[in-house]
């Protein structure tokens, strides 16, 4: 069975049928990590070179048509997503400020150590503490130094957070 249609997808199919940069205001940039716009291009290329090819050739089949309904469509949303996207350069190594692409480590009022990173709005896994850089937490976080502290409201309450780690995926 194609990674497509299994619970590891990795493309589109967990944004739904838009991209999360469509509601992107307009002349606002979609950013993405470089690291995100090479795995949209990896799965882009195999849902063209791999899948998409094998479901071609089985069209007498209903299931395989739908299938392929839905490759086309992840396809669609992935190109869209690569010819919106502006894929900034990676701070240089050893940057102590908080930027675009960064995992940052924080430590909470209570002691409690979270890692989040800062990604593109159709990079996002919550799952992974992938947020984007136009989330509160995100616009709060950008910019930080090492060390420097910021107030936070969470749905349960406000914590404030100290920034104990910032790296990138360059270094």
């Amino acid at each position: 069975m194609s990674k497509a249609f299994t619970k590891e997808s990795t493309s589109v199919e967990r944004l739904g049928r838009a991209p999360a940069s469509a509601s992107l205001p307009p002349g606002t940039k979609n950013y993405l990590t470089p690291d995100g716009a090479a795995r949209f291009r990896e799965e882009l290329q195999r849902l063209t070179d791999q899948v998409r090819p094998q479901l071609a050739n089985a069209r007498n089949s209903p299931e395989k048509l739908e299938q392929l309904a839905a490759i086309d469509e992840e396809i669609r949303l992935l190109s869209a997503i690569l010819a919106s996207a502006v894929v900034p350069s990676p701070p240089p190594p050893g940057e102590n400020k908080v930027r675009f692409g960064a995992t940052v480590n924080v430590r909470s009022d209570k002691g409690e150590e979270s890692t989040y990173r800062i990604v593109g709005v159709d990079e996002v896994d919550l799952d992974r503490n992938w947020v984007s850089w136009r989330s509160p937490l995100a616009n709060a976080l950008l910019n930080r130094s090492l060390g420097e502290a910021i107030n936070f409201k969470f749905p349960a309450g406000t914590q404030t957070l100290t920034v104990i780690g910032i790296t990138y995926t360059n270094e």
